[in-house]
């Protein structure tokens, strides 16, 4: 299942109901105290309510109201479950679906007392016509009483099996009457909906960056809890925890049955009251723990906080790695608070690739915040979500937009570069690293060709989305007259007349589109081996990303993404003079190198 959104209320500083659309990869922005830090507390909450807990002081002290209100919606729902009896069914069909088809779970605390009081809520459109809109909360001998009251046939009915039943009573009505209905969950026999559907809930870990520094919860052990837990949601160890369950339950009703046999002949009354039930699934997670030895024996809670968040950006990366190799499938959720804290700014973009990397694969889904300049310049704006407060001092949070942008460059400080002598304009983000890379390796040889990858002289703008770096590039330093540089690839033929446009200029800009198909053609096989472990043959006009996306496996925007960050890197000038011998690449960088 995949988060998409979330709707607080009543919430601390979240008084009046508001919504939050999450992406693969969502940034939340804004000044200190603003509200970024609650949101991920909520989802904690949420989810786990263990890192978090929700106590009555989170209840907004701007309403009269006491519920606290926490509903978070999904997508890529369970294609069957199981929600009573062991039968199988679907959410549509037992009508727990909303109007868009998505999956909607409201939790309510009530805030009185001195332990808030959670109640459990499927918001779907439901059946409301008398009769028909109280099934999922009846028991087999309820329902096979309602359908007798009904008068309504037995034929093809299978009254061992709810869903059947159910089905078979919804299917006799005229008009349903659906309507947004608030299905209760959390008592009596709708407890097992619940139950069952919080099988399918993604896992979630809560990073925070002012944790107290302890062995228990510290950015140090919550990595190692969070190892634990992933390794108990992996398939085939689920399956193997899944034999172990039920060869227990098997062995231990079958001990219950020969004692309530034995009981029959005591007291025949008693044993008819009593049945063997187990009451709730083994925790699996609470039986392992995981520690790391520091060096010469100091624990790891001593050490500075850099050194216990380098910690946390190694897990990252390890586990971007592992996905990436493995195709893991499992949903899991990452909520990182200013991941940027203590970090120096080279394992910042360690910790930022990693991010991305985990975000591109399937089933993961990483949630930022940060009010950090150079940190937010080189995430991909697409992901921001800009939150600020309005005009009655109560939170606003705005999608991604053209003005939100702007906003948001304003409010962090994000500013051009004032050494900047070039523009060098490419279609996406990932035309940005190959071309880093390309000018880094040729410069590693030939110190007179600029290396793109540090020189400041130089700036990209990316014209189809990229980076807020990026866009304050093109939003204001384009304004500025600096010579712009245009490289297009050859795959789109109305890019020529684009080019001819920007050579017709009196201005010093220029462009070109590649001789070959796109940048990737550049790539030798070697680099993408080195980097990928995936041997692709290369030629001059094949769609390379179509070609690594068929032997890996993956979507084509992924695809270009892991070429530019893991196979570009691998390019020397050896390479790339056997890719290129007639000196296309190391042309255009020569002709950069005399503009600045």
């Amino acid at each position: 299942m995949k988060l998409v959104s979330l709707t607080l209320k009543n919430f601390r500083c979240y008084k009046d109901e508001k919504t939050l659309q999450f992406n693969d990869l969502t940034t939340l922005i804004g000044k200190n105290d603003i509200g970024k830090s609650s949101v991920l507390e909520a989802l904690e909450i949420f989810f786990n309510n263990a890192v978090v807990k929700i106590d009555c002081g989170d209840c907004s002290i701007l309403s009269d109201n006491q519920t606290v209100e926490i509903t978070c919606e999904f997508t890529h729902l369970p294609a069957q479950l199981v929600l009573d009896a062991q039968a199988e069914t679907t959410l549509a069909d037992e009508y727990l679906l909303c109007a868009n088809n998505n999956l909607r779970i409201k939790k309510t605390y009530k805030c009185i007392g001195s332990k808030p009081k959670e109640d459990v809520f499927v918001i779907a459109n439901h059946p409301s016509t008398d009769q028909y809109n109280d099934l999922l909360e009846l028991t087999n001998p309820a329902l096979k009483k309602r359908l007798k009251d009904l008068k309504i046939s037995e034929e093809g009915v299978q009254l061992n099996n709810n869903p059947s039943i159910r089905r078979a009573i919804w299917q006799s009505c005229l008009n349903l009457n659906l309507r947004e209905t608030d299905i209760p969950v959390s008592k009596e026999d709708g407890k097992r909906i619940w139950e069952n559907i919080g099988k399918h809930l993604p896992l979630f870990a809560l990073f925070q960056s002012d944790r107290a520094s302890r062995d228990s919860d510290a950015e140090v052990q919550d990595p190692m809890k969070l190892a634990i837990a992933t390794a108990l949601a992996e398939p085939d160890i689920q399956t193997r925890l899944s034999e172990i369950v039920e060869a227990v339950k098997t062995k231990a009703v079958e001990l219950a049955e020969r004692t309530h046999t034995a009981l029959t002949k005591i007291d025949p009354d008693l044993a008819q009251e009593l049945t063997p039930e187990f009451k709730a699934e083994p925790k699996w997670s609470g039986l392992f723990s995981l520690a790391l030895n520091s060096d010469q024996g100091i624990p790891v809670n001593k050490r500075g906080s850099g050194i216990r968040r380098l910690i946390l950006v190694s897990f990252f990366r390890a586990e971007a790695e592992r996905r990436l190799a493995e195709k893991q499938v499992n949903n899991i959720i990452y909520a990182i608070e200013e991941p940027e804290t203590s970090q120096h700014p080279n394992n910042q973009k360690i910790l930022l690739e990693s991010f991305q990397d985990l975000a591109a694969e399937s089933g993961c889904q990483v949630l930022l915040t940060t009010h950090s300049p150079g940190f937010a310049s080189y995430l991909p704006t697409s992901s921001f979500r800009f939150i600020k407060k309005g005009a009655d001092t109560q939170p606003v949070i705005e999608n991604a937009t053209e003005a939100t942008w702007k906003e948001i460059a304003k409010t962090l400080g994000v500013i051009p570069d004032n050494r900047v002598r070039v523009l060098i304009c490419v279609e996406g983000p990932t035309d940005v690293s190959a071309m880093q890379y390309l000018s880094n390796a040729l410069h590693d040889v030939n110190p007179e060709i600029p290396d793109l990858l540090n020189d400041p002289r130089i700036a990209f703008v990316v014209l189809g989305g990229g980076t807020l770096k990026h866009w304050v590039n093109q939003h204001y330093l384009r304004g500025l007259g600096r010579p712009e540089v245009h490289i297009y690839d050859n795959d789109v033929a109305k890019y020529a007349d684009a080019i001819n446009e920007v050579n017709l200029r009196q201005d010093g800009s220029w462009g070109v589109q590649t001789q070959k198909f796109e940048i990737e053609n550049y790539l030798h096989p070697d680099a993408i081996l080195d980097g990928l472990s995936y041997n692709i043959p290369i030629n001059d006009t094949d769609d390379i990303p179509a070609l690594f996306k068929a032997a890996a496996n993956w979507n084509p925007n992924n695809a270009k993404k892991k070429l530019a960050q893991y196979a570009f890197p691998k390019m020397t000038a050896a390479r790339i003079a056997q890719r290129d011998p007639n000196c296309e690449v190391e042309g255009w960088f020569i002709r950069i190198g005399a503009m600045l």
